[in-house]
């Protein structure tokens, strides 16, 4: 099994900056993002996720998506993968942003099942083959809380048989599926959501496509790091001191959540592209909270 897809590979955030000119007033700022990418690899970071949910996709245009690919491909410099976000409704979409990202430079692509839409397993599958056409590894992302598309295992199993295929993506929360996926098929499981890491890697996940890295990029790679070296108890012990904080990543405000922290340590996080609008007064005082507990726990570790 190739290990392009395996490691830390952070879905990142992208930053705008104001102009009156651009799409809800903020454009792309491509200078931000590039030296954000070459942070995070510099960071100990194994790869870059441009074009995810983290990323903003569905609120770029055409051009800025294709953009933020090619920004990133050239700021990680091969000194880590970049895996494009290819999502789209139709696999006709789908495909069109894989085989861009293929000319581009990516190394793999991270592919929901048709979003929008509700579709069959047949469809689902149908799907994946005409996104693995591109040529590229594939990353498949099941998130069933967004698609309303669950790819159970039995579904992983039968998408595994595309040869391009080679890692999931697991968001559904449920870490008992880690288990069954590798007794019905040789795939990769990927640890989709923050708050579930230790679990998925004490079962043997052997990735982390992650979202608070963008904060905490050093401290997340030791704590992915430790677990796969069999460390789970000091593992453990710097996991709990973040947890509170990773929650964020799976709930409806994670990509607000994770630019306030990024804010709050010093990067830039920045405002947010409609649909996504302000926090609550209560939210933004929970992250504060949750972000100085979790910078004054990792302040005297040796990363």
């Amino acid at each position: 099994m190739t290990e392009t897809l395996r490691g830390v590979i952070v879905a990142t955030a992208l930053p705008y900056r104001e102009d009156s000119s651009a799409p809800a007033g903020l454009a792309v700022d491509y200078d931000k993002f590039a030296e954000h990418c070459d942070w995070l690899i510099s960071s100990g970071c194994h790869g870059v996720g441009p074009n995810g949910s983290l990323g903003e996709y569905s609120s770029l245009t055409d051009a800025e998506r294709r953009k933020v690919v090619q920004v990133a491909v050239e700021a990680v410099g091969g000194r880590g993968v970049v895996v494009a976000g290819v999502h789209g409704p139709g696999w006709h979409q789908a495909k069109h942003w894989a085989e861009l990202a293929a000319e581009d430079g990516a190394d793999g692509v991270l592919a929901l099942p048709p979003t929008m839409y509700r579709a069959s397993a047949a469809q689902v599958v149908e799907h994946y083959t005409h996104i693995a056409e591109a040529g590229l590894p594939m990353m498949i992302y099941n998130n069933p809380h967004d698609t309303k598309v669950d790819l159970v295992p039995s579904l992983v199993a039968e998408i595994a048989r595309i040869p391009q295929v080679k890692a999931v993506k697991e968001f559904s929360g449920d870490v008992r599926r880690l288990f069954e996926i590798r007794e019905r098929c040789d795939i990769d499981v990927v640890a989709g959501a923050d708050d579930v890491l230790f679990e998925l890697m004490v079962d043997g996940a052997v990735g982390w496509f992650a979202g608070f890295p963008n904060v905490f990029p050093a401290e997340s790679v030791l704590i992915y790091n430790l677990m796969r070296d069999g460390q789970v108890a000091e593992a453990r012990a710097l996991y709990e001191k973040l947890v509170a904080l990773f929650r964020w990543d799976s709930r409806t405000e994670f990509v607000q959540a994770i630019k306030l922290s990024m804010d709050i340590v010093g990067r830039y996080g920045g405002p947010c592209r409609p649909p996504r609008g302000a926090l609550t007064p209560e939210h933004r005082a929970q992250i504060e909270a949750e972000t100085k507990r979790a910078v004054e726990a990792v302040a005297t570790l040796a990363v």
